[in-house]
């Protein structure tokens, strides 16, 4: 047979043995802890001579088969599926970073993302390098021989800055540095992250994948390119070749931290895996004909999606995503007033903080994601008092558009 389509993929089952009753589902194994035939049989397994479920903290079946669809999807190596997206971001950097290492990072990142690298870091002997990922000249400068690791996101929010991250891999590569990318607005569906050059992919899972924000979690992806020698950290792990990084995760950072996934979210985002794609497309259709709608209106100062022909990131996402521009697009009102007014007017759109829910959702970044930052700090990253960010869902788009017309005559 010749090889599946994505679609395909994503609603098989790729179980390594059928269920005693033929479900066509995976099913939910509850069960905390497993029952061995014989002492020998549960020593083997917690030594890892033979691979076996003894915790679910550690391992469940129902969170092994959505991470064995992920690594396909992914055309990956390897997946550890964990409790959030923050949880997969701090799993990673812990298990290939010590202490004196130091890591290059975008202005443009999530809050909390930005929070954990700037805030928390430093604590543990860890730096943080923020630079600007629009100039390649700039990253190049900024690494040395304690450099482990650069960290972007496809699509920033919500701000809507778009890297080139086959020009960013081309430097990383050179130096040997682990690329990682932040792919969760893009999902699998419109990014091939190994095309690019990237080294792992992360997703906040509680997303798009999650099939419509009923569950929390995420994913590391290894993609099975990088030389894990070139990483300290991983250096007890260095003799198991391309495994030393799940090897890392799976017997100190991962096991220790115990963010594990529980075994019915798992079961939860393998069913929204079966829907990314439709989903994922018309979202994506809805936010095109808001944006271009956006641009006509007299009250609207700015919109910030690459999807927009005269968008400096038109033509790069059109050639990384696909064709496609994502589910999430800013725009701009005159002040924070004006924004509040307008949300308070609307009465389809949720004023929520989540991203890609099948509801859409609207926040305002400056009062809320960064309430805590400084004028500076919010100016540095270009986050403005007027911004709003619109995470478009899949209703239809007249609906959705009728609601923001009427909240902005509102006003």
């Amino acid at each position: 047979m010749k090889e599946l389509k994505f679609e395909t993929r994503a609603i098989l089952d790729s179980a390594s043995r059928p269920d005693g009753f033929r479900g066509i589902r995976f099913p939910v194994y509850s069960s905390v802890a497993f029952d061995f035939e014989s002492a020998e049989e549960i020593n083997a397994a917690f030594e890892g001579k033979k691979p076996a479920h003894s915790y679910s903290r550690l391992s469940n079946p129902t969170v092994e088969a959505f991470e064995r669809k992920i690594t396909d999807l992914e055309d990956g190596h390897a997946t550890i599926a964990l409790s959030s997206g923050m949880a997969a971001i701090t799993n990673l950097l812990f298990t290939v970073m010590q202490s004196g290492d130091n890591i290059l990072v975008s202005h443009y990142l999530f809050g909390n993302t930005y929070s954990l690298l700037r805030d928390t870091f430093p604590g543990y002997g860890l730096e943080t390098r923020f630079v600007d990922i629009l100039d390649e000249a700039a990253i190049e400068a900024a690494i040395d021989q304690n450099t482990r690791a650069l960290i972007l996101e496809t699509i920033s929010n919500p701000q809507m800055i778009v890297p080139d991250i086959k020009k960013i891999a081309e430097i990383t590569q050179k130096h040997g540095v682990l690329l990682i990318v932040d792919a969760t607005v893009v999902t699998p569906w419109l990014f091939d992250p190994k095309d690019f050059g990237a080294d792992v992919v992360i997703h906040s899972t509680t997303k798009f994948i999650s099939g419509g924000a009923t569950s929390v979690g995420g994913v590391i992806v290894d993609l099975g390119v990088f030389d894990w020698k070139r990483i300290p950290a991983l250096k007890n792990y260095h003799h198991l070749g391309e495994n030393a990084l799940i090897a890392r995760l799976k017997k100190e950072i991962f096991r220790n931290f115990g963010a594990c996934m529980a075994p019915q979210t798992a079961f939860l985002q393998s069913l929204g895996l079966e829907t990314l794609a439709l989903r994922v497309n018309q979202s994506c259709y809805n936010s095109m004909i808001i944006a271009e709608r956006l641009v006509t209106h007299p009250k609207v100062t700015a919109v910030h999606y690459p999807g927009l022909e005269d968008s400096a990131f038109h033509e790069i996402s059109k050639k990384q995503f696909k064709g496609k521009f994502g589910g999430i697009l800013g725009f701009e009102l005159q002040d924070r007033d004006t924004c509040f007014q307008f949300m308070n007017h609307l009465k389809l759109i949720y004023r929520a903080t989540n991203l890609n829910d099948n509801n859409s959702l609207i926040i305002h970044p400056a009062s809320t994601i960064f309430c805590d930052f400084t004028d500076d700090q919010k100016k540095e990253i270009k986050v403005s008092e007027g911004l709003l960010r619109l995470s478009v869902g899949i209703g239809h788009v007249d609906d959705t558009w009728e609601d923001i017309v009427n909240a902005l005559e509102s006003i």
